[in-house]
């Protein structure tokens, strides 16, 4: 049709995965229907497959030292970079995020906007996890016994299926900010928000490959995940009100002695407190002869 005519043909989205900071369609080509919250038909989401998620995982590890090494204070910045970039798409995000969820236009803002703020909240804490989890020790001698958390590295999540935003922004924001890697399981039934956000990642500062995201089958993809021996702990919160799935994860996990979080019934609105923050960091324990 001609541009001189005044109308021109829709330009549909196109949804991808995000692995590695860059944009690949599944490895195996596979689409499955996204729906809104009456059944109308809102766009083809990837299907990822196992070599999806060992990509992932492979893309994660890669960049594990580099993200745990950066200093918390530069953590912090690029964080609070995205969610600058969240509040410029903050119309995209509330239409996304109101088709998924069936909620009116000032419920999605507000949705949208709790989890800009979550995600701000989160990235203050990147230069005070340390204060927190850490410490000095008091010991009889004279040494000096300090206890200083650090990452516990490839973090596999599996993002809530209730919420498409918040409940994600509230499971991924405390496992990047203490210097973690994610690989990320969307919502299999809303995924579309997790996927726009990998493009606030891919255009903040946020480094290739410390946030992968996978749409998909959640048990599909998190039966991989739980069993590879790459992956040092793994969220199972959207496994929730499956428990024959969150077992069978968690049995997987045990392989490579994963710490796992099992899923439980949660309310994003609520303060999320620091529960998260230290369900994925490790303490070293370091002791220094006072005087040298």
């Amino acid at each position: 049709m001609s541009e001189k005519s005044g109308a021109r043909l829709s330009v549909f989205k196109t949804y991808k995965l995000f692995v590695g900071g860059k944009f690949p369609r599944s490895e195996s080509g596979r689409v499955y229907q996204v729906t809104d919250s009456q059944g109308g038909l809102l766009a083809n989401a990837p299907l990822s497959s196992r070599k999806d998620a060992r990509d992932a995982v492979v893309a994660a590890r890669k960049a594990f030292p580099a993200w745990s090494g950066a200093t918390a204070y530069n953590r912090g910045q690029v964080l609070y970079r995205v969610a600058e970039m969240l509040t410029g798409r903050r119309e995209q995000f509330a239409d996304e995020v109101a088709a998924a969820e069936g909620l009116d236009r000032e419920a999605a803002l507000a949705a949208v906007d709790a989890a800009t703020g979550r995600w701000v909240w989160y990235a203050g804490w990147s230069d005070k996890i340390a204060q927190v989890a850490g410490g000095a020790n008091p010991v009889a001698g004279p040494f000096f016994n300090l206890s200083v958390p650090e990452p516990t590295g490839v973090v596999a999540v599996l993002a809530p299926q209730d919420s498409s935003l918040l409940g994600l922004v509230s499971v991924l924001a405390p496992v990047v900010v203490s210097g973690n890697t994610a690989v990320v399981v969307t919502s299999e039934r809303a995924p579309l928000p997790a996927l726009s956000l990998a493009e606030v990642l891919a255009t903040s500062d946020v480094p290739g490959g410390v946030v992968n995201i996978l749409s998909g089958r959640t048990a599909e993809l998190g039966a991989p995940l739980a069993a590879h021996q790459d992956v040092n702990a793994i969220d199972l919160t959207g496994a929730a009100g499956d428990t024959a799935l969150a077992t069978e994860l968690e049995t997987a996990a045990a392989g490579n002695l994963k710490r796992v979080r099992r899923p439980a019934a949660e309310d994003w609105s609520a303060d999320p407190g620091t529960g998260r923050l230290l369900s994925f960091v490790e303490t070293k324990t370091v002791w220094h002869p006072i005087g040298i």
